[in-house]
């Protein structure tokens, strides 16, 4: 955070950032909303500006198509429209590898080894996937490879994450995972009218705290 508010208040700096937190607030009313151009703006916003940041500070080239991969996710999946969905998710897929790219750049594999809870929150980061893979795969039909795909890279960036110091990365990865995991279970698992609204929100709020976290604990590296 410290390299953000460097620049000084008045700079665009820290107004991107705030900018981006101040979308990611508004899009938490239309988050159970009808598909719309400004929905699908401020959703797209929220990321993007997050992309934006990164460049005004000369922050990692990966990590500025990172954001926006997944940028990119966000509008396809704000049309709520099975045809989006592929899309959306290969969006995102991309997103993961270089969020992959990123954090084993600036990983330490001992610093694994030399803390204990990055060992245990990657065995949790695996069983979920497993369990994950084991409820959505036999239910995914034709999305079944791509969603196999999605889940190798996703547990990939986790991982990758805990090698990275500081516990910010890791704890993004592991909303990140959550976030997916609510979204995914929505889709293939539970009954569509089952609290849409509170579903909606929390993957909303772990998903762009999980962006918030680990972009700006990986521009406190650079």
């Amino acid at each position: 955070m410290g390299k953000i508010f460097e620049y000084g208040l008045d700079a665009p700096q820290p107004g991107t950032l705030l900018l981006s937190a101040v979308a990611a607030f508004l899009y938490l009313f239309m988050v159970a909303g009808k598909p719309s151009a400004r929905r699908t703006g401020v959703k797209t916003l929220s990321v993007a500006l997050l992309a934006v940041l990164c460049v005004l500070v000369d922050g990692p080239l990966v990590l500025t198509l990172a954001l926006l991969a997944c940028a990119a996710g966000d509008a396809f999946l704000a049309q709520d429209d099975e045809r989006a969905f592929l899309p959306g998710l290969l969006a995102f897929l991309v997103g993961h590898v270089l969020f992959v790219i990123v954090f084993v750049s600036r990983g330490n594999l001992d610093l694994i080894m030399g803390q204990p809870w990055r060992i245990v929150l990657g065995v949790v980061i695996i069983l979920a996937a497993l369990e994950m893979g084991r409820r959505l795969l036999p239910v995914a039909g034709e999305l079944r490879i791509p969603v196999a795909i999605y889940i190798v890279v996703i547990v990939a960036m986790a991982l990758s994450a805990l090698a990275v110091p500081g516990w910010g990365v890791a704890a993004g990865a592991a909303l990140f995972m959550a976030s997916d995991t609510v979204l995914a279970a929505q889709k293939f698992l539970l009954a569509p009218e089952k609290s849409p609204y509170w579903r909606a929100s929390f993957v909303w709020i772990s998903y762009y705290l999980a962006q918030l976290l680990m972009t700006l604990s990986v521009l406190a590296l650079v």
